[in-house]
């Protein structure tokens, strides 16, 4: 039998991550939803697909007459197959159902790969919609239309989609970039505080791990940012996407082939604390008491100064999240809580061995692959006490 040489080639597929920073995505005077859905002069009409947050929708009564107007002043570039709203929040991840909905909408109107489905709500119903939609024809376009600070400065400038399943958050999914990212401002005034607060735990994610200086700016910001100061925020969001969009694009791994996940600083002990309270606390609540949890974890261990981190746990009481929750104290049949199974399946996440990112100094990273679960304990008494 004559040898055969093995056949390799290297496929590269470009991808252009995009996010745009608007006011009034739907007015009629605002013409980038429609440049970006279409090009002038292919002469095509675009189809879209619209999904809509339920809290979105109920905080504004007039978006969906705002969409079909925009849609009929675009007619010529654009066609409107349906604007339906979905109940947000994390339960509609731990549906199945519903993203069968969406691919039977999908299959219904036609969408095609040159067609468009869009997503305007908060984290959840980003996910499950750009799941459906990198999924449906093996991938359709999707847009996502970010309503929170969470989704704006984070969640929703990524390149990932997911669902939950038996309990484990984003366990089904694909890495999938949106075909756009649209941040209009406006749908922030009416979000309720605690959604407002959520973006602010990524940005100081992101500036403890990247960027000294801008974690000093927040607390130089802190009470123009209690306040929800329209300026304050938007900048905020403006440079936590930045860093988050270059990480992803300059970091070698943008899709976590790899068993390092910086952006999830804090994160192993969050994501365990969601289900622990059936998703009460909220991502950015949870988030809080993981960088509270992995700030102090690097004092004790000597890697972090007690100055930094007494400013790190200033700083998120200042925008008053909270550091300790009771969830992380409840135990299985054995002396350790149900919180350290996270570290577990936070390396299950990703494959390989398990990689934490844990903190020198402000704005400095580095990783660890073991975790002392007795210094977790103690840490977990110290954030009891305070």
């Amino acid at each position: 039998m004559p040898e055969y040489l093995p056949i390799e080639y290297p496929i590269q597929i470009p991808y252009q991550l995009r996010v745009y920073f608007t006011k009034g995505v739907f007015d009629t005077a605002n013409p980038l939803f429609r440049d970006l859905s279409c090009s002038r002069e292919s002469g095509i009409r675009r189809k879209v697909l619209i999904y809509i947050d339920e809290a979105v929708s109920q905080s504004n009564p007039d978006l969906q007459e705002q969409i079909k107007a925009y849609f009929n002043h675009h007619e010529n570039d654009l066609r409107l197959m349906g604007s339906h709203v979905l109940q947000g929040g994390e339960s509609l991840k731990n549906d199945s159902s519903v993203v069968d909905r969406i691919y039977a909408d999908i299959e219904e109107n036609r969408i095609c790969r040159h067609s468009f489905v869009a997503a305007i709500g908060g984290g959840a119903l980003l996910d499950t919609v750009g799941f459906a939609a990198s999924t449906a024809h093996r991938g359709i376009r999707h847009l996502r239309l970010p309503t929170t600070t969470l989704g704006q400065a984070d969640a929703g400038v990524g390149v990932k989609n997911g669902v939950n399943f038996n309990q484990k958050k984003n366990f089904v999914g694909a890495f999938a970039p949106p075909f756009a990212v649209i941040n209009d401002f406006n749908f922030l005034s009416s979000l309720p505080a605690v959604h407002m607060r959520n973006g602010y735990i990524e940005a100081i994610k992101v500036a403890l791990i990247r960027d000294a200086e801008f974690f000093t700016w927040i607390e130089d910001n802190v009470e123009a940012l209690k306040q929800f100061d329209n300026a304050a925020m938007e900048e905020l969001i403006y440079r936590c996407a930045k860093h988050h969009v270059a990480f992803i694009a300059t970091s070698g791994d943008p899709f976590e082939m790899g068993s390092v996940r910086p952006l999830d600083f804090g994160h192993w002990a969050a994501h365990k604390l969601e289900q622990l309270s059936e998703f009460a606390l909220s991502h950015g609540e949870a988030v809080a008491i993981g960088i509270a949890i992995d700030t102090l974890y690097s004092e004790q261990k000597g890697y972090l100064s007690s100055e930094n981190s007494a400013r790190i746990l200033n700083l998120l009481k200042q925008l008053d999240f909270e550091t300790y929750s009771d969830y992380l104290e409840q135990k299985s049949g054995n002396r350790f809580p149900y919180v350290l199974e996270g570290l577990e399946e936070f390396r299950e996440h990703l494959g390989g061995q398990l990689t934490i990112t844990l903190l020198k100094h402000v704005g400095s990273r580095f990783e660890v692959h073991e975790i002392d679960n007795e210094v977790v304990l103690k840490v977990i008494q110290r954030l009891k006490n305070l």
